[in-house]
């Protein structure tokens, strides 16, 4: 070899070296440098994601104007432990400056995944109660308008009676906290239809919703990949049709507060929850371009929960989102 061709090896593999070398960009849309514009948030749709608070609530709401969304869901503490985080009045003073600074609204909350209103073991569902009440607390402390809850599943039980004891926990939660006169409801969700999970039909969703009305306010989430995966054709247009005036029916259409707005990886009917990038899976863009474009969900807000597994993928969703939706002439 010579001492040309040697000179050239050891460039290449110090371009290489460096190359392997460099840092992996950061998830955490904040850790990563901004090149450019801010993209601007939707003008005639409240379009966001679910973002991270890692460093304090109030970074969420930084997460969302960073990725160009004017709404975002978040959990208030850990979604997998029943000791709730304890959230300082300056926190939350600086999440309601923030969201008025940069236009943010509605602030959803997702409560904690562990909580089951309708278990058949009653420490369990006291447990819940203790643990939706601080959800409920925390929501009205930082402002937020919606609370979404799974009510969990009825397994030792009969629908009815875990019906029942949902309706009947959510009300003890409610039970001497001051929401009246908030801007602020519990939104109940649809699941992605499993055996004993309460909500897997939207008959299930508006016979909860209606039996709390007296109680408490009460509002649906809809999420894409559940009412996919439970066996709802929203894929096709005559299918995607059917399904609103089934909700129409049952709900309400104006009943339907959020939509979490996320692909789904599994076919329809599956009850398998597994969500996808937006038009990446199953569902497809068309489907979402009917469901942003729809009159009926227009003071909806759309959330998407899909994966973080890039960097920049929350942006990317957004976009994705916000790029489906028709100007208005």
């Amino acid at each position: 070899m010579s001492q040309k061709e040697k000179i050239k090896r050891r460039e290449l593999n110090e371009q290489v070296g460096e190359r392997k070398a460099a840092p992996a960009m950061p998830l955490d849309i904040l850790q990563q440098p901004v090149t450019g514009p801010l993209p601007k948030p939707s003008a005639s749709r409240r379009i966001g994601v679910h973002l991270s608070t890692s460093g304090g609530v109030s970074t969420a709401i930084e997460r969302a104007h960073r990725v160009g969304a004017n709404t975002l869901q978040i959990v208030s503490s850990s979604p997998r432990m029943w000791r709730g985080q304890v959230i300082d009045a300056a926190e939350a003073a600086k999440v309601k400056r923030l969201r008025q600074e940069y236009g943010i609204g509605p602030l959803v909350i997702h409560a904690n995944y562990l909580i089951n209103c309708c278990s058949q073991t009653g420490a369990f569902r006291e447990q819940s109660v203790v643990a939706l009440r601080g959800e409920l607390e925390r929501a009205l402390q930082l402002g937020a308008e919606y609370l979404v809850l799974h009510p969990g599943s009825w397994r030792g039980m009969t629908r009815a009676e875990g019906l029942e004891a949902a309706a009947e926990s959510i009300e003890a939660a409610f039970a001497g906290v001051d929401w009246k006169r908030r801007n602020f409801k519990l939104l109940i969700e649809n699941t992605a239809g499993s055996e004993f999970s309460l909500g897997g039909s939207f008959e299930q969703v508006a016979e909860l919703a209606e039996r709390l009305r007296r109680h408490a306010p009460v509002g649906v989430c809809l999420d894409t990949c559940h009412t996919h995966v439970a066996g709802y054709d929203i894929v096709s247009e005559k299918g995607y049709e059917e399904t609103v005036a089934l909700i129409e029916q049952t709900i309400g259409c104006g009943n339907v507060a959020v939509w979490h707005t996320n692909d789904a990886k599994a076919a329809r009917g599956s009850k398998l929850d597994r969500h996808e990038q937006i038009g990446r899976g199953m569902i497809g863009l068309a489907t979402f371009k009917r469901l942003v474009n729809d009159e009926r969900f227009e003071k909806a807000a759309f959330v998407a929960e899909t994966p973080v597994e890039d960097p920049g993928d929350e942006r990317r969703n957004v976009e994705a989102l916000k790029k489906l939706v028709r100007r208005k002439r």
